[in-house]
């Protein structure tokens, strides 16, 4: 029921990908005020989820997803009111309250499963981002058909229902009752945010940024992308970009379950490297070369086919599901006591970004003229990330093995020169003469 319940979040969450072309066109906005429309309603849910996630652990999570579900419901439904660019950008602040949903069923899920099984669990809940390809499938035969305020109206009184649905069906969490039975308090507010002090938790936020922000930014962008690149229409393009959301968000299962059996850490590799390879090819502008030949010019062309971007997309979205279940694989058990705090910091970065992103697609738009800018943006965004990763598991890895530092760079070279722990090889003594 909890991955039900995100599933409509995240569908009205992302509701701007589509109406939001439209209402472009109506207002005549430029590409930075579209990326600013398109993600202020991530803007709201990331900022939130910090909060919503202490929350969490302190009154339970069955309240709280449903204090946020209605309350995303109220401004979804008053969305279709707007008339101005100010009048739906305050709205979409109010629609993104639906994001605050994935801090709470972080904290929430988690405590009903022992460590070995929280990577599978949580993979399982988060494949609720699939509500992004709800939105993509739906969303554009409804505003075709009835007018971008009926998708708006729709969505709206579908999260509602939802959301009582959820309170009635569920139960609270183990740890919650068990306070209720013992008459313990929760830990404090101050307490929960102790842990947003370690590095570490930032460089987990840093990895969320780009497989859940970059996945979030592409899902929002990218019909807006086909339209202008390949000339698809509104319902062609969100059935393509579905391409994108669905692997993006139903193959995270399978990224929890990899966590739990081959480790988080292997994951996160397999996660930055192919998004690297992706987001490369993608970021290649169609290009025209002259090359001097034999004969004379030579003249061809370069450029990304709607088939080759499709299966690009399809990649990099199965890549990025596998990181965001790997992330939050790493949170339970690095603090156990302290899920909600973490998982909302992680969260919020990572929701940020989605919001952060499209702005600065739009900002790339405008300055440089290039589609494909976005991807380039996206491939220096995940190559930092990769290497932080690898640089500090080496750290890690010489602080608990310090006899590793002692090794050779080059396995060959071993026998070329004496170990630094050594010493000076000993003299072998000078012979004695014997007697005559």
């Amino acid at each position: 029921m909890s991955t039900f319940a995100f599933t409509a979040c995240f569908a009205v969450w992302t509701i701007f990908s589509i109406i939001g072309v439209q209402i472009k066109q109506d207002l005549g906005l430029t590409e930075a005020q579209f990326g600013l429309l398109v993600g202020t309603p991530i803007l709201t849910g990331s900022l939130v989820r910090v909060l919503l996630g202490v929350w969490t652990d302190q009154y339970g999570g069955r309240l709280v997803n449903l204090m946020v579900m209605l309350s995303a419901a109220l401004a979804t439904f008053l969305l279709s009111y707007a008339e101005t660019y100010p009048q739906f950008l305050i709205a979409a602040l109010g629609v993104g309250m639906a994001g605050g949903s994935f801090a709470v069923g972080i904290a929430y899920v988690a405590k009903f499963f022992p460590k070995e099984r929280q990577g599978t669990a949580l993979g399982i809940f988060g494949a609720g981002n699939v509500g992004a390809a709800v939105t993509k499938f739906a969303a554009p035969f409804v505003m075709i058909a009835f007018g971008w305020q009926s998708v708006a109206q729709i969505w709206a009184i579908a999260l509602a229902v939802i959301a009582v649905a959820f309170f009635l069906l569920t139960r609270d969490d183990p740890a919650l009752v068990e306070r209720r039975r013992t008459g313990a308090k929760a830990e404090s507010t101050a307490m929960q945010f102790t842990p947003l002090m370690k590095l570490q938790v930032w460089r987990f936020s840093l990895y969320y940024f780009f497989v859940f922000g970059a996945f979030v930014a592409l899902a929002l962008w990218l019909p807006h992308y086909l339209v202008g690149v390949y000339g698809l229409n509104i319902k062609v393009a969100g059935m393509v970009a579905a391409a994108y959301s669905i692997p993006g968000s139903v193959f995270r299962v399978f990224g929890g379950w990899l966590s739990d059996r081959i480790g988080a850490r292997r994951v996160m590799y397999i996660t930055f490297s192919v998004s690297a390879v992706c987001t490369f090819l993608l970021s290649y502008p169609p290009t025209s070369y002259t090359v001097a030949g034999i004969r004379g010019p030579i003249t061809f062309h370069i450029e990304t086919s709607l088939g080759a971007f499709i299966a690009l997309l399809f990649c990099l979205g199965f890549a990025m599901s596998l990181g965001k279940a790997a992330v939050f694989k790493h949170i339970p058990v690095y603090y156990p006591a302290n899920i909600g705090s973490v998982g909302g910091l992680v969260g919020l970065v990572g929701g940020l970004g989605g919001f952060i992103l499209p702005i600065t697609f739009g900002l790339l738009n405008d300055i440089t003229g290039v589609w494909t800018s976005c991807f380039m943006l996206l491939f220096a965004l995940v190559a930092s990330a990769l290497t932080w990763m690898h640089f500090a598991i080496r750290r890690m890895e010489r602080a608990r093995t310090p006899e590793l530092s002692h090794l050779p760079q080059l396995p060959e070279m071993s026998g070329m020169h004496p170990s630094p722990s050594s010493g000076p090889a000993p003299v072998a003594p000078a012979p004695v003469a014997a007697a005559s």
